[in-house]
């Protein structure tokens, strides 16, 4: 019997800020729509979604300011780089994701872009930001387990 090392997904690009800017409450996996050459464009490992946010509009989510660059190849069904590009939920999801937005004051941002099955999808947080503090005691963490590591390391050798 075969085991699959494969889990099929090929990861296009990550949000590395956003867990240093938020507090992941809720992770989702969303479609998104996309035309043919923003998908061309995509499966050549270019895009991104550093700056990206989603936004509600008329009962829809909308994936705000992010990047997939023009695809060379296509001449005139080329595309818009920076346009808003619909996410794909349930109807249940989109609402409880609005709500939260609207009630809460959390704000939903993309963590990762990959292709599952063929398919583009894209991995959303409901987030809270970080106040300054957090990310402070984030950055001392970080340090302290690199020095401890050092000093681990010095003295096994």
């Amino acid at each position: 019997m075969k085991q699959k090392l494969n889990s099929g997904k090929k990861i296009i690009c990550l949000n590395r800020k956003a867990s240093f800017n938020y507090f992941f409450l809720e992770i989702i996996e969303a479609g998104i729509s996309l035309k043919g050459s923003e998908v061309k464009s995509l499966r050549d490992g270019k895009g991104s979604i550093a700056d990206s946010y989603a936004v509600d509009s008329n009962g829809e989510l909308f994936l705000i300011n992010s990047h997939i660059p023009l695809y060379r190849q296509s001449s005139y069904n080329n595309h818009n780089p920076k346009s808003d590009r619909k996410l794909l939920l349930n109807r249940k999801e989109i609402n409880k994701l609005i709500g939260r937005i609207n009630q809460e004051g959390l704000t939903v941002i993309p963590t990762k872009m990959y292709f599952a099955k063929g398919k583009v999808k894209v991995e959303i947080a409901v987030a809270k930001g970080k106040k300054l503090y957090d990310k402070r005691q984030v950055k001392k963490t970080r340090d302290w387990n690199r020095e401890k590591a050092r000093l681990l390391s010095k003295n096994n050798k």
